[in-house]
């Protein structure tokens, strides 16, 4: 008789998830009940026995003969002894499958399989918690903490905001987005097609255009969507196109790439010598895009953009750049890495956020005005959604052309300054920082029970650093990532430092010679 439990389930689930299986079954199953208590008792009388003779304790031979009648048993029987273990995590009470064995009617327990997936995340530490931090505009960069009670606040200093110009607070961005309240209304009425268009949009997308010096523009609600959108649209619209994709891409332009169903050949992190091996398999009339980022979100570092952007196009290849980390941030107006080394000419198509430097919300991509129309018409995240509102529109408008002026310009060299100091500070003393060249300073940890260890005691002692563990860097390169603004004075500086320091040594870590720097892997 086929065992009614994980009879239909795949093999693969199985293997995988046995430890919770067996948690889950073990009410249920004649075999798995006997086993698992037998497995307890077993273990519990070992560490008595063990006191008293130095052979090992086995369990019962009868015991052993009950479980090689169950394949899955036989097969897992590790798995048994680890659930009798007090320190497993907790997994679902209910079984994955509800069982009516009388009827032989099974159904799938959604909660229980939900339950168990959570699980597994809190087990390996990269469970998200987020914290309740409430940003005080008037105060910037300082906040209040909200997350062990929520009636109950504690000021804070930010140190990991993206909001790295603090734009968001800035007197004529707020009065910008007031004035917009006031005028049109909280939201934008509908899709860009459908009564959700204004000369507000077409006037961003032409600051946009202008900024980056392109014929078009085209606004989305994030830039994660514009990315998915665009490279999704062209992998699955562009007749044998073929993506190649920096390893260290983005989730969004991942996603994209991914889904469109397109050849796709992954070079090495800003490996341009790897990239030229990729783009020169591929003959040169098949449609091509090169895709990857200026600023690097998690490291730091950035691309030789002008390398990759000549290698593409002698191989006839389209680029796509993401300069998210960058707008706002570099250049004489503030147009990112591109502007700031003089080749906006060579960039293809460029996507960027006003969620970031610009201190607002929503994505774009700046291109030639057929490139833009041709995402406009059939890209699906583009069309099929509410549009920005007017008081974001208007917010981004003011923002971007404060940052275009002189006072963008004095702002960026604060901003730098600043930075240059924080990361000479921490190098010091002897912190891990990663050798990077631009505004994000990482710290590596490399532990993520340690990094989420030294995150809460910053906050324990008035820092609000994010701890950044797996999925969103790989395992063993969890770290913390710094990103001080213009607005973070030498003082408040002096004083992270030395609270990190004291939670570095709290948490077991160990210090680097001074003045090194830790290499990107």
């Amino acid at each position: 008789m086929p065992c009614p439990f994980v009879s239909r389930l795949t093999t693969a689930y199985v293997k995988k998830y046995a430890s919770p299986l067996i948690s889950m079954y073990q009410r249920q199953c004649p075999y798995l009940a006997r086993s698992v208590s037998i497995a307890t008792a077993c273990s519990q009388q070992a560490s008595v026995e063990s006191l008293k003779q130095s052979e090992p304790f086995t369990c019962p031979v009868d015991e052993v003969n009950r479980c090689n009648r169950c394949p899955f048993l036989a097969a897992n029987k590790t798995a048994i002894k680890s659930v009798s273990c007090p320190d497993a995590v907790e997994f679902a009470e209910k079984p994955v499958l509800d069982v009516d064995i009388a009827t032989d009617k099974l159904d799938f327990n959604y909660e229980s399989h939900f339950q168990s997936m959570i699980a597994k995340k809190k087990m390996d530490h990269s469970y998200r918690v987020f914290k309740k931090v409430n940003r005080l505009a008037k105060q910037f960069p300082k906040a209040t903490e909200h997350t062990e009670m929520a009636d109950s606040s504690k000021p804070i200093t930010v140190w990991c905001s993206n909001d790295y110009l603090g734009m968001s607070r800035h007197p004529k961005v707020k009065a910008a987005v007031q004035e917009a309240l006031e005028k049109h209304g909280a939201g934008a009425g509908g899709t860009r097609n459908i009564s959700g268009n204004s000369l507000m949009h077409e006037n961003l997308e032409k600051d946009l255009a202008k900024l980056h010096q392109k014929q078009a523009a085209l606004l989305f609600t994030s830039c994660f969507v514009a990315n998915d959108t665009t490279l999704f649209t062209l992998g699955k619209l562009v007749p044998g196109m073929h993506i190649f994709s920096d390893a260290g891409n983005h989730a969004s332009m991942i996603q994209g790439i991914k889904n469109c169903g397109a050849p796709k050949h992954i070079f090495r992190h800003n490996d341009v010598a790897h990239l030229a091996e990729l783009l020169s398999q591929v003959p040169k009339w098949v449609p091509k895009i090169v895709a990857f980022e200026s600023v690097h979100s998690m490291t730091g570092d950035i691309s030789p953009m002008e390398e990759i952007c000549d290698l593409a196009h002698k191989h006839g290849a389209m680029t796509f750049i993401d300069e998210v980390h960058a707008v706002g941030l570099y250049g004489d107006h503030g147009a990112g890495v591109g502007e700031q080394r003089g080749i906006l000419a060579k960039m293809d198509v460029i996507s960027g956020t006003l969620g970031k430097a610009f201190g607002n919300i929503g994505g774009y991509i700046a291109s030639t005005s057929n490139f833009v129309d041709f995402i406009r018409s059939y890209g699906a995240g583009f069309i099929f959604t509410t549009s920005l509102p007017p008081t974001v529109l208007c917010g981004a408008r003011a923002s971007i052309e404060i940052l275009g002026e002189d006072e963008g310009r004095l702002l960026r060299r604060r901003h730098q300054q600043v930075v240059g100091y924080t990361r000479e500070r921490l190098r010091a003393v002897g912190l891990p920082v990663f050798n990077s060249k631009s505004h994000i300073i990482p710290v590596h940890v490399g532990d993520p029970a340690a990094c989420t260890r030294v995150s809460n005691e910053l906050m324990r002692f008035g820092h609000y650093v994010q701890a950044i563990n797996y999925p969103t860097v790989s395992r063993g390169e969890e770290r913390l990532r710094l990103a001080p603004t213009p607005f973070h004075d030498k003082a408040m500086v002096d004083q992270f430092v030395l609270d990190l320091c004291e939670a570095w040594h709290i948490a077991g870590l160990g210090l680097m010679p001074p003045q090194q720097s830790v290499q990107q892997s």
